[in-house]
């Protein structure tokens, strides 16, 4: 088993004992339902291995672990009533399973529940994980507005689309990086150093995922193909595609995402005109430029070289789902 994988075990022997079915049971099953459901767990692996590799206790870096887990969830239960998403991670989402009212309950709760695993730190580092917790959540939900501000809007540009999932995805995945290294109790400068490796690779991430919405598969992507085109979202496929385009096939793009009703062939037509135009290879581009920022930010740690290799396989691992 290596190294990640371990960190993977131990951390949902962890969750497993620390979230479980209590009454009222339609408040907890949700929750419950929504952590077992599968998921990659990066973001509370990179806790630990932060805490780990900065030679923190990692024993400690559980419950920060936990409470970045509990709340990715929660925003992804609210995400999928806001997006009426049917699946995740191959299985129904919650508020189809149950309804939209218990998703929206439930959810509440989990981000209760997420603030709750802070209360064992020592007051020196409790304050410093709150406050970037604080900060982390309403960053979340800014990104997530901006993505619904996005879907009446028709002059989103590429950088604004990027300040989005910064917030809406990569402050997460930064964070729970940056947790690890205040368990561990290293310098802010070091700290602000490992939140940068993981604002970058969280929108490499995140780019990625817009990638595999259009070009991935449905059994290992896990969720709904052209689900982002039949919801007319402007990813970063769509706003490079309006970039380079001629304007026969832009005006065609246009009309496609102006339609109220969606035709049958919508998903199809529209990855045809994307990969006709080279858009597949220019996201590719781009999430490995992304990914390369991450690993320079990640030359300057103060970590050996046997430590930074540990964190640049595990990005680069992530780099690798189906591309």
């Amino acid at each position: 088993m290596n190294i990640v994988e371990t960190y993977k075990k131990d951390f949902l022997d962890y969750l497993n004992t620390s979230i479980t079915i209590k009454e009222p049971k339609n408040l907890y099953k949700p929750i419950h339902y929504i952590l077992q459901i599968g998921g990659k767990r990066l973001r509370p692996i990179l806790t630990l291995m932060t805490c780990d590799i900065l030679n923190g206790n990692v024993k400690n870096a559980y419950d920060a672990a936990l409470a970045v887990e509990v709340f990715h969830n929660f925003t992804l239960i609210h995400d999928d009533i806001m997006d009426s998403a049917p699946i995740r991670r191959g299985k129904e989402t919650v508020h189809i399973k149950w309804d939209v009212n218990t998703g929206i309950l439930s959810g509440d709760a989990m981000m209760i529940l997420a603030y709750q695993c802070f209360e064992n730190y020592e007051p020196y580092i409790y304050k410093k994980l709150l406050k970037l917790f604080n900060k982390t959540a309403l960053e979340v939900c800014e990104g997530q507005q901006l993505d619904v501000d996005f879907e009446i809007r028709n002059d989103v540009t590429i950088a604004e689309y990027i300040k989005m999932i910064t917030y809406k995805t990569s402050v997460l995945v930064a964070a729970a990086m940056k947790m690890g290294a205040i368990i561990a109790e290293v310098s802010d400068e070091e700290s602000e150093k490992i939140y940068d490796f993981g604002l970058n690779l969280g929108i490499a991430f995140q780019l990625q995922d817009d990638y595999l919405d259009t070009f991935g598969d449905v059994v290992t992507f896990g969720k709904q193909i052209g689900g982002d085109i039949l919801e007319n979202k402007k990813t970063f496929l769509y706003l490079k595609a309006i970039e380079t385009c001629n304007e026969k096939d832009k005006n065609c793009l246009l009309d496609f995402y102006k339609a109220k009703t969606s035709n049958e062939n919508k998903v199809s037509e529209i990855t045809t005109l994307f990969k006709k135009n080279s858009i597949d290879k220019l996201t590719v581009n781009e999430i490995e430029r992304y990914t390369n920022k991450a690993f320079e930010v990640l030359d300057t740690l103060q970590i050996s070289n046997e430590k930074k290799e540990i964190l640049r396989n595990f990005g680069s691992s992530l780099m690798k789902r189906t591309l």
